[in-house]
């Protein structure tokens, strides 16, 4: 029984896993982190699936032998959500990456868990759609993940969250039960499991194939870059712009670090200064510019040193290219980095960013700030050399006092990155025992093995 009996099974030839069943150390090395390379755990054994009939007897048979197991696809989490049990099973879903269908009339794509989210936009664009939660890492992140951590993206600030996206999932449970949930409707009767599976880290089984509502892509873009000589004044703006009526598709701000690395990397050229807000616009033609005119007014009163604007698709995809690659481009500053995703509401954006840098200076540690500015969800990177005795511990005091920050001026400990294995212990501060009992109760009633991501988001009842 247990680990031995499971690898025995899924080798049996009736399977047809044959070499895709990995147990040598090299292998299980490279599922031993994810892109949180804090942390590390080999796991037993690695299982390559290419369909869903070999996920879910590879569940089936873990929890036949109450053997955990993870899900992952790039492994691209920033919270240590796809780290892996030693004791556990990755089943990972890189060769699940196909678009299945997409149906331009109901604007709908259906997708397998390790289709790349960018990939997506690019087989609908021929019918003139797109899908629109876009995270930083969407050209290698899969829908999968996506699903499990509900994640957002520079333009969730008016197209939503992928929760607003996903109208269905197939999956399995942790027991091999096989469910469906929602469809290809955006109206649905009963409850809403959908919604209850998307950002549940993996606890509560594996997607299988999911159902995504499509976009039109917009008739016309503007985007406009402002500097300001502080990030208290490029926060303040973005409180302005809101206060204002207006709702862009995107609002980013950047510091001067993460300028630097910007430029050092893919060097978009962008102005420089002490903040830079980036803001883009997006509908129907004779609303774009209205809207933009509305803009640069604002802009202009909020006392920006510069602002440059296009509407150039290439100036414009050089502008993102730089912003999204902003996490890696730290790299050029520091060996080592620390992501956190804290939320704050954003009329205490200001304040908030003022006080991250009286922070960093009390520390005398470097912290570059890069942000979904327009729903207060902070990026702050803490740069530090791994190799330096005590390093990571400061840099990870830096990390928790920011996270308290946030909970303390009404937000929360994370937008879009998740809980994973890294904020378990901040959730006891933003809710109370009885919702802690609560969720232990919803876990526990879909997985009461604990096989299915075990770990991550929720503490084991009695760990102490």
């Amino acid at each position: 029984m247990g680990l031995t009996a499971l690898l025995q099974a899924l080798r049996a030839p009736a399977l047809g896993l044959g070499e895709r069943v990995l147990d040598g150390d090299a292998a299980r090395s490279v599922f031993a982190s994810d892109a949180l390379t804090a942390f590390h755990a080999r796991p037993a054994a690695v299982v390559l699936a290419e369909s869903a009939e070999e996920v879910v007897a590879t569940v089936r048979l873990c929890h036949q032998e109450g053997v955990p197991f993870v899900a992952r696809g790039s492994g691209t989490s920033l919270s240590g959500g796809s780290l892996p049990l030693q004791d556990g099973v990755v089943i990972a879903l890189n060769r699940m990456n196909r678009v299945l269908s997409v149906d331009p009339d109901a604007r709908v794509a259906v997708v397998e868990p390790g289709a790349i989210n960018l990939r997506i936009s690019a087989a609908a664009e021929l019918h003139g759609l797109h899908y629109a939660p876009d995270p930083s890492s969407q050209s290698v992140c899969t829908i999968g993940g996506n699903v499990a951590f509900n994640s957002g993206g520079a333009h969730c600030l008016a197209h939503g969250m992928t929760s607003n996206h996903v109208l269905g999932i197939r999956a399995v449970l942790p027991d091999g039960t096989l469910v469906e949930l929602g469809g290809p409707s955006t109206e649905h009767v009963g409850p809403d499991w959908t919604g209850l599976f998307v950002g549940s880290e993996g606890l509560f089984g594996i997607a299988l194939e999911v159902t995504l509502r499509l976009l039109p892509i917009a008739e016309a873009t503007h985007t406009a870059l402002a500097v300001y000589d502080s990030l208290q004044a490029a926060g303040d703006a973005v409180s302005e712009i809101v206060a204002a009526g207006l709702l862009p598709v995107a609002m980013e701000i950047m510091d001067a670090l993460a300028i630097e690395a910007a430029e050092a990397s893919v060097r978009p050229g962008y102005p420089q200064g002490a903040a830079l807000l980036l803001v883009e616009l997006e509908g129907e033609r004779g609303v774009v510019d209205a809207d933009a005119a509305r803009l640069r007014a604002l802009l202009d009163a909020s006392h920006a040193s510069t602002v440059r604007t296009t509407e150039d698709a290439d100036e414009r995809a050089l502008i993102w290219r730089g912003r999204k690659s902003a996490f890696s481009a730290v790299g050029w500053l520091a060996p080592d980095f620390i992501v956190q995703d804290g939320v704050v509401p954003r009329t205490r954006l200001g304040e908030t960013l003022a006080e991250i840098d009286r922070l960093s200076a009390e520390r005398g540690i470097r912290v570059a700030n890069v942000f979904h500015a327009g729903d207060g969800n902070l990026h702050p990177l803490i740069l530090f050399d791994g190799a330096e005795p005590g390093a990571l511990e400061r840099a990870e005091s830096l990390g928790s006092e920011i996270l308290e920050l946030c909970i303390r001026a009404g937000g929360s400990v994370t937008g879009e990155h998740g809980i994973g294995v890294e904020k378990r212990a901040y959730l006891p501060l933003m809710f109370s025992p009885d919702e802690m009992a609560l969720m232990h109760r919803l876990r526990h009633a879909i997985d009461p093995l604990e096989l299915a991501n075990r770990g991550k988001m929720l503490v084991p009842e009695g760990t102490p």
